[in-house]
């Protein structure tokens, strides 16, 4: 059974929209490869979403029937969801106000343990299968000559 963790942040001072363009970069990926990824990543959000992966990481290793190897994690799921909005009043021209909405973010990271790799022999031998579609190669008749 694969081991499966999770990790959330919640009120990130970022928009939703931001934060999904990086966890786009690490979705499906290697724990391994996606913090590396995230790294170098160019912009701010990359930072707290390292964070929260690292959180999932330490959350699956404390799970019971975790295998120990970190390796063998992988970033199954990561999306970010909206939060709440603060309003602001910003000072307009001839008295009037501008509304400056302030967004917030909820990040959510999942890991999961990849299955081990299962060897299974395939019964009928090591004959190399056909492509699809191709016609199968017609065998050698004998030749008879028949004798007047």
């Amino acid at each position: 059974m694969a081991v499966q963790a999770h990790a959330t942040a919640k009120y990130v001072r970022t928009s939703a929209q931001k934060a999904g363009l990086v966890l786009d970069l690490i979705r499906g990926r290697d724990v391994n490869a996606a913090l590396a990824t995230l790294q170098f990543a160019r912009k701010a959000i990359a930072r707290d979403i390292a964070k929260v992966l690292r959180s999932a990481i330490a959350n699956a290793q404390q799970k019971e029937g975790f295998g120990g190897d970190v390796e063998r994690l992988y970033v199954a799921a990561c999306y970010a969801n909206q939060g709440p909005s603060q309003k602001r009043i910003r000072p307009a021209p001839m008295g009037r106000a501008f509304r400056v909405v302030k967004r917030t973010a909820h990040l959510t990271v999942a890991v999961t343990e990849r299955p081990s790799e299962v060897v299974v022999a395939a019964p009928g031998g090591d004959a190399p299968k056909r492509p699809r579609g191709a016609k199968p190669k017609a065998k050698a008749a004998k030749k008879t000559t028949a004798k007047a």
